[in-house]
């Protein structure tokens, strides 16, 4: 029974932990981190300076995707436009941006 126990809770932390570290690797695999780290800028904002400025929003999580895919101009300073990453090589469709969003909204 004790190891019923402990596989039970063994898979509830892997499952709990999963979603994390899967949009992570989706942030690497898109190429999100050429330009984006979590704590620090990098050429882009931080994905915490993300999370703080959209968090607030009650529609962030949509405007951080549509910001994902359809890339824009400056909205962090002169010079420092983002890509659409929907036309990029990387291939980002509306499901992964806003696992994306998700995710990056949790960071703190």
């Amino acid at each position: 029974m004790k190891q019923i126990v402990i596989s039970v809770l063994a898979a509830a932390a892997l499952a709990a932990a999963t979603p994390a570290f899967a949009s992570r690797q989706l942030a690497a695999e898109r190429g999100c981190l050429e330009c984006h780290a979590v704590d620090k800028e990098v050429w882009g904002p931080s994905f915490r300076q993300v999370a703080k400025y959209y968090r607030p929003l009650s529609d962030g999580r949509d405007r951080i995707a549509k910001r994902i895919l359809a890339g824009g101009a400056e909205h962090w300073g002169p010079d420092r436009s983002m890509p659409a990453q929907a036309t990029k090589t990387y291939l980002m469709d509306e499901a992964d941006a806003k696992r994306l969003a998700d995710w990056i909204l949790k960071q703190r």
